[in-house]
């Protein structure tokens, strides 16, 4: 999939420099535990990182592609409404990591990071 390329056909912008536009997975609401407890949404967590969908990316982004699950700060984000739908705009920078299950079927030697 080309950096040009939505997995939301239709949205109707095209990111620029090193943008990502992603779909946040899950809500603000309650959530589970792994050994299945229930933790409210009022419960105070120290800094936690999110995961989310992205559904564009800018020409200049070079780690990332349409459909990757990254790991970014939800406390660094910028909303914005399209069709009705949130998504949060972020620059790549502001990505921590990138789901492992592409990543790894990358060939060995081309990680795609910089500095």
């Amino acid at each position: 999939m080309t950096a040009d390329q939505n997995l939301d056909s239709g949205l109707p912008i095209r990111l620029l420099h090193d943008r990502v536009l992603v779909r946040v997975e899950g809500g603000e609401g309650e959530r589970r535990s792994t050994a299945g407890i229930v933790i409210p949404a009022t419960a105070s967590v120290g800094k936690r990182l999110a995961w989310a969908t992205a559904v564009g990316v800018g020409p200049h982004v070079r780690s990332i592609v349409a459909g990757d699950r990254v790991l970014f700060d939800p406390d660094d984000r910028s909303e914005v409404e399209l069709h009705g739908r949130g998504y949060v705009l972020l620059r790549e920078r502001d990505v921590h990591a990138v789901a492992a299950e592409r990543v790894e079927k990358e060939p060995t030697g081309s990680t795609g990071l910089y500095l």
